[in-house]
């Protein structure tokens, strides 16, 4: 990464948290911003005016050039300031990772007609791989993967269900994951792009969920007899685990990013609070229990940081990152549900109601904990790494 690369980022990421800060903050108010994520209706309003204020998918240039991943970092981060940031600027996931995985896999044909109106923030998508666990489906172990494509004709059929995927309803473009036969005996799946809505897609229900940010909510879907064209295979058949490590490290990376913005935010909010409130005849914050959990988070909030920046630099090496995500998504999670936590308890009863938006930003980062894999999953595979190095 070069120098301009980063001051450019910079320069964007300031344009976004004044963008944040005086546009997108007051709407969280907004009757349209529901529990399961805002409506169509107010994601289209504040996408318009991202777009007029030339923010609409800001890490992203007109002639398509990405960002670098530490530059990125410093976008996202404004952006997740607040919950609807990412919403209106058009990187929130799942679609900033899709437009990632577009940008890496996709053919030019497949990028013009699925990526093209992503970028331009036109239209939303879905990644369909988590599947339920009464049906002993594909969670955090993709090679549970339960649902299947089979050849048909000149494209494939694909058969099953689908849980837990973010913004299915309202989606108009579709990334399915699905167990495909390579004829080697091992676990193959195959990654299909499809237009949606498609009434072979059916959405069995939206669920209830903890967080409440991302538009469609979070869905079980039912795949019954979706025929795909074999020219929406994205990139090679039976390389779908391939593909998926291409998008989950930035993918986990991002959502490190988004997150920190939103719990710099609560700890603003925090600190405001002990500043002002009094108890016991001195303000909060000069109360030791008060102020220390305020350094903490202090302390907190910049380890984050660094450790983004870090996984960042070494993604933008060109590496996968697959270990330095883990450790990162592992260790941003569990600071920044530390600091959350520690606002919502400086704020007592105005920390757990709907008065300030640090109850919403508590319950996004407990979801964060498991979102791109819980961290006892992470734990897990470094733990194997760590045996896989000590036995060479």
């Amino acid at each position: 990464m070069n120098r301009n690369d980063l001051d450019q980022g910079q320069a964007i990421a300031a344009r976004v948290e004044r963008f944040v800060r005086d546009v997108v903050i007051p709407y969280e108010k907004d009757p349209r911003a529901t529990s399961h994520g805002p409506t169509d209706d107010l994601v289209v309003e504040l996408r318009a005016r991202a777009r007029a204020a030339g923010l609409m998918t800001p890490h992203i240039g007109v002639d398509g050039s990405h960002l670098s991943q530490r530059a990125t970092a410093l976008v996202l981060q404004a952006s997740g300031l607040s919950p609807l940031g990412p919403v209106a600027l058009n990187v929130m996931a799942p679609d900033e990772g899709n437009m990632y995985l577009l940008g890496q896999v996709a053919s030019e044909a497949q990028k013009r007609r699925f990526l093209d109106p992503l970028v331009s923030g036109q239209a939303r998508s879905a990644f369909f791989m988590t599947e339920p666990a009464e049906d002993d489906g594909a969670g955090a172990d993709p090679s549970m993967l339960k649902t299947t494509a089979v050849p048909d004709g000149d494209g494939w059929r694909i058969n099953g269900r689908k849980a837990f995927i973010t913004g299915a309803v309202g989606a108009a473009v579709g990334i399915v994951m699905a167990r495909t036969d390579s004829g080697d005996g091992k676990v193959a799946a195959t990654m299909f792009l499809v237009d949606l809505p498609d009434p072979a897609v059916r959405v069995e229900r939206v669920m209830e969920t903890i967080d409440s940010s991302m538009p469609g909510g979070h869905s079980i879907i039912a795949l019954e007899d979706l025929r795909v064209p074999g020219d929406q295979i994205l990139g090679a058949a039976h390389q779908g685990f391939k593909y998926a490590q291409v998008r989950l490290s930035p993918a986990r990376l991002s959502h490190c990013m988004r997150w920190l913005g939103a719990c710099r935010r609560a700890h603003e909010i925090a600190a405001a609070y002990a500043v002002k409130r009094h108890a016991f005849g001195k303000p909060l914050i000069d109360h030791e229990g008060v102020g220390f959990m305020l350094a903490d988070n202090l302390i907190a909030l910049k380890q984050a940081e660094l450790m983004i920046d870090w996984c960042a630099g070494v993604l933008d090496t060109g590496a996968l990152g697959t270990t330095e995500s883990s450790m990162t998504k592992v260790a941003v999670s569990e600071a920044l549900f530390g600091v959350a936590d520690r606002c919502v308890q400086i704020m007592g009863g105005t920390g757990v109601s709907g008065d300030t938006v640090v109850e919403q930003i508590f319950r996004e980062v407990r979801a964060f904990r498991i979102y791109d894999g819980p961290t006892e999953v992470h734990k897990w595979s470094l733990a194997k790494t760590i045996e896989r190095q000590a036995t060479i």
